[in-house]
Parts: structure tokens; sequence; C-alpha cells
């Protein structure tokens, strides 16, 4: 088996979803492919079946679903040979924004399984052990995403509501973040450690990062009014928040973030119970994904130094 798609039917909209298995079926049977396909059946089962096929020396894994799909996937795949191939249908697809892939399913679809593309190695991040690839996040950040995972229905003017509402009932932590042995205190509203640019729906939480360098990018929010929220809303979507005023951005490998309590953070918008104190590292080149051709947002590989792992498409 060369090939092993793993299919989330509850990221983003279900009921818009439902032609996708039987397209994924028929596309496996017309090409003859050396594949299976596999349906998850709840939290964490993505990563059990995407484990299974790296055991089984599957050389690619196409994850069919949304950033909480790539983060369950990636998990399996961080550090091994076994690379990537991504068909977005979540809400928000923040990983397959920042990286360009095909907005079409039929075009992501033989992007994922095909020979046009090439390969790229990803950083990927982790909070206290758990592991992200787009962004994790605390306060305000966390909020939206556990108020969001509860809604039947998914997308951008549901997320603008969910975002409106946990604004109104926000509160304030006042934290202490470590960087290059660097110390400060922020009163922060929000918290995001962001790895590529955006959350999704290019909502852009940390403008011009990328996915392979080495960094995370730590953007905090101070506490605003409604009037600058609605500016900062703006300039999210439009790339220039990191030049607000009450937004603060820091770069590194490694931080150290202190709050006054346990609380709620999220990974690619899956959220997790988490202690007051958060170490928050890279990792840095440990996921290999198939990205477009032309892809400008991941170096080409030749053009990086050697990894220590085998580099061969399959």
């Amino acid at each position: 088996m060369n090939l092993r798609f793993v299919f989330n039917p509850r990221s983003g909209r279900p009921r818009r979803n439902a032609p996708i298995l039987p397209m994924l079926r028929d596309f496996i049977a017309a090409r003859a492919l050396d594949a299976d396909l596999v349906c998850t059946e709840g939290p964490g089962h993505a990563t059990e079946i995407a484990r299974d096929a790296v055991t089984a020396g599957c050389l690619r894994v196409v994850a069919v679903g949304g950033d909480g799909t790539v983060n369950e996937v990636a998990q399996a795949l961080i550090h091994t040979p076994a690379a990537m191939g991504l068909v977005p249908c979540g809400s928000g697809n923040g990983l397959a924004l920042h990286l360009g892939l095909p907005k079409a399913f039929a075009e992501a679809l033989e992007l994922a399984t095909g020979t046009s593309g090439r390969m790229a190695e990803l950083d990927t991040g982790s909070a206290n052990g758990l592991p992200f690839v787009n962004a994790m996040g605390l306060g305000l950040d966390a909020d939206v995403a556990r108020r969001f995972n509860r809604l039947m229905r998914r997308g951008l003017s549901a997320y603008t509501r969910t975002a409106l509402a946990a604004f109104f009932s926000r509160s304030t932590e006042r934290c202490h973040v470590s960087v290059g042995g660097h110390r400060e205190t922020i009163d922060a509203l929000l918290i995001a450690v962001a790895n590529s640019d955006q959350y999704g729906n290019n909502a852009r939480i940390a403008p011009r990062a990328r996915v392979d360098d080495g960094v995370l990018d730590l953007v905090a929010v101070r506490p605003v009014g409604l009037f600058s929220a609605c500016v900062l809303g703006a300039q999210l979507f439009l790339g220039g928040i990191d030049r607000n005023p009450r937004a603060r951005r820091l770069r590194g490998a490694r931080f150290l973030i202190e709050r006054p309590a346990a609380g709620i953070i999220h990974t690619d918008g899956e959220t997790h119970m988490a202690a007051a104190t958060l170490e928050v590292l890279v990792r840095p080149r440990s996921l290999r994904l198939v990205v477009p051709a032309d892809c400008t947002a991941a170096a080409r590989i030749e053009d990086r130094p050697a990894t220590a792992f085998a580099l061969q498409l399959p």
C-alpha cells in the first residue's frame, strides 16, 4: 500500500461534504491506486489510522478534512519518512490557504496523490507536549475555538458571530512571556503562537510568518474596546494586525508563557485543559507535506541543508 486516505466526515460542513466519500472511492478505483480509505470515527482516530499506515510502510497519507484532521494525521507522521497530502474540506483550512493549496476538491486531490507537486519540509510546534501544525492559543483565542467547535453549522459568518460573542464576555490574563533570555509581562486578551501566518479563512494573525523558518511567531493582543476591536478585526483579514499598537509580536524557537491559573488552550482549533505554565517549542523541519510546484510559502528541499531522513516522492 502506497497511499492511505484519512477522511473526517465531520470536518467543516458535514452536509456539504456528504458527496466526498463516494468521490474518493471513485477516484481510487478509476486510477487503480494502491491505496485504501478509512473514515474517522471520533477524536484521536485519525492519528491511529495514520500511525497504522506508517507502521505498514505507507509512503503517503492523505488527510481529507480541516486543520483538526491535519493535526491528528501529522502527529503520526512527524519525524517519519512518510509524507502528508492534504485535501482541505474544513471550515477554516488555515494551513492549506497559507501554502496555496488548490481550493477545488478535484485539483487538491490530484496534487495530494500525484507527482505534479513537490515535497516541502514544515516545522511543527508543541505546547506542553501537544503538537500543532498551524497555531495554538489561549485566552480569547481558545474561548472562540471552544465555542466554535460546539456549533452544528460552520463557516466564516459563524466564526465571526462566535468571535463577537466571546469578545463581549472576555476577560484579561496577566501573563509573563519569556523568549531568548527576555521576559516581559503582558495583560493579554489573547495570545497566539503561530507556525503559519493565519488561523484560517485568511485571518492572518502572524503576517509574513513561515512554516519552515525554524521559529514560531507569538502575537499577544492587549485589552481593547469595541471600536478598537473592529479595527483589529479588519487588520486581521488585511494582514496588518502586527502593526496595531495593541498587539505585541515576538519570534523564537521556545516560549515560556506563565498565566495566573490553569485553563483551556487550543492547538489547531481543538481545545484542551492545560497547566498555568506553558512551554511552546518549535520542531524544525519535522513534517513532510506535498505542496504545489510553484509554492513560495515553503522552500524547496534542494535549497536547504540535507535532512536526516530520505526525501523521495512516492
